[in-house]
């Protein structure tokens, strides 16, 4: 009988973007926890330098925007999971308003640059044939119309097929793809527009649950899906948003 403890990382190497932030922090931290070795990825040494010292974790600097950093970075690097967690908000802005140059941005990081991560580090997964699993943090802006959200919402909607395509094509490699769409982390970069009462309240009466989501309640479904309590779950897109899609 298999055992299915979400702690059962033990022997395998797991990439986590965008590290030096919240939720890619507070991820970093429970793999760890769950006996993973865990590879911190952002965009710099120094970025890195904090979550490395607090976890240990083994820092990976690269570029999201550039294929060339992407491949030389995980090149020779045995994987068995990743997760997609380094992002870029963009704007706040309308259809009409929209800076295309802006939307470029987000699109290129947002969903080029985790196409790239799956791309070379799906060859390392099939190279090593253990199968594996990868989580792309994915958005609720994705499921549903969020006012001024055209450039993050976009690129997360393009994330989520990235994560359905990926699924299907690699299913056969025992490779699982899923992605996570949580709601806001109330931070302090956040707080800017999200905090705003004209914003916040008519945004939480909405909301089954009510409140905002912190950093674990996005991290804990991110390591279950990484996990084999999930090996039979690909190909989805998990909403972690107090039931705010659920309208």
């Amino acid at each position: 009988m298999p055992d299915w403890r979400m702690s059962d990382f033990d022997g395998r190497t797991v990439l986590v973007t965008g590290a030096s932030g919240g939720i890619g922090g507070a991820t970093v931290r429970q793999l760890v926890r769950a006996g993973a070795e865990v590879i911190a990825s952002g965009r710099s040494e120094e970025s890195l330098a904090a979550i490395v010292e607090e976890t240990g974790a083994r820092p990976l600097p690269f570029d999201l925007t550039s294929e060339d950093s992407i491949r030389t970075a995980l090149d020779g690097v045995d994987l068995w999971g990743v997760v997609n967690c380094g992002g870029f908000g963009g704007e706040i802005a309308t259809p009409t308003e929209t800076d295309i140059a802006v939307f470029d941005q987000v699109i290129n990081v947002n969903a080029r640059g985790a196409l790239l991560v799956i791309k070379y580090a799906a060859r390392t997964m099939q190279r090593l044939g253990r199968g594996g699993s990868i989580v792309n943090v994915s958005s609720q802006a994705s499921l549903v119309a969020l006012p001024g959200h055209i450039s993050y919402g976009s690129s997360k909607a393009a994330l989520d097929n990235i994560t359905r395509v990926s699924a299907l094509e690699l299913g056969k490699d025992g490779i699982r793809v899923n992605s996570v769409n949580p709601t806001v982390v109330m931070t302090p970069m956040s707080a800017w527009y999200w905090g705003r009462e004209d914003i916040e309240r008519p945004f939480l009466e909405a909301m089954p649950l009510g409140r905002w989501a912190t950093e674990d309640e996005i991290a804990a479904p991110i390591v279950f899906l990484l996990s084999d309590a999930a090996s039979m779950i690909t190909g989805v897109s998990l909403p972690i948003d107090g039931g705010y899609s659920c309208r």
